[in-house]
């Protein structure tokens, strides 16, 4: 699909949700801010992702006054993992990756990525949920992985294309894509909504 007329902005330095919209041939730019990623202790879980994707989006339009207007449209993400109902972020070190894939290992557990897309004044907000069941797995197969691809930039400290994936997810309902961060077709919709719109 290709985009004419708005300049379209990805903000976000995340490799895996640059080659989403690259594979769906999105033309976009990227421009990010850093953000605090915090958030309200008593909000609901799926309402997170998408309190953090809109703070990154308002951020990057904060900075950049070009993209204050209607031609430009920019687009925020924040993915997480919920064991349960508790939020698990990306982990702080080694231990507390093979802490992490631990528990997550012979369960299952929901991802949730929250987007936000502002055109001017107009905003569209959604997350969406994928529910992954992983294998058991031993403890030298996750201090494999964790050695060997260092995971320590992803939430729940995996990512579904890299090898745990391949050997430890038994299956998953929903987007596979929005295990690797973006749910592109939903957003690629919400796109051509906003440029009808």
């Amino acid at each position: 699909m290709t985009m004419n007329g708005p300049r379209i902005i990805l903000a976000s330095q995340s490799p895996r949700r640059k080659q989403l919209l690259e594979w769906a041939e999105i033309p976009f730019e990227i421009m990010v801010q850093p953000t605090d990623e915090s958030f309200p202790p008593d909000m609901p879980v799926p309402d997170v992702p998408v309190h953090i994707a809109r703070e990154k989006a308002l951020a990057v339009r904060k900075k950049y006054t070009s993209l204050h207007d209607d031609d430009n449209i920019i687009i925020a993400a924040d993915t997480v993992v919920v064991l349960g109902n508790t939020i698990i972020g990306k982990p702080k070190d080694r231990e507390d990756a093979l802490s992490i894939l631990a528990r997550l290992a012979g369960n299952k557990h929901q991802v949730i990525t929250g987007v936000v897309l502002l055109k001017g004044e107009r905003e569209i907000a959604f997350a969406d949920t994928t529910d992954v069941w992983f294998h058991p797995l031993t403890a030298e197969q996750i201090a494999f992985y964790v050695d060997k691809y260092q995971p320590y930039d992803k939430a729940g400290a995996y990512a579904i294309q890299e090898w745990i994936g391949v050997i430890g997810i038994r299956s998953i309902q929903g987007d596979f894509y929005n295990v690797m961060g973006l749910p592109v077709s939903r957003v690629v919709a919400e796109l051509a909504n906003l440029l009808m719109g």
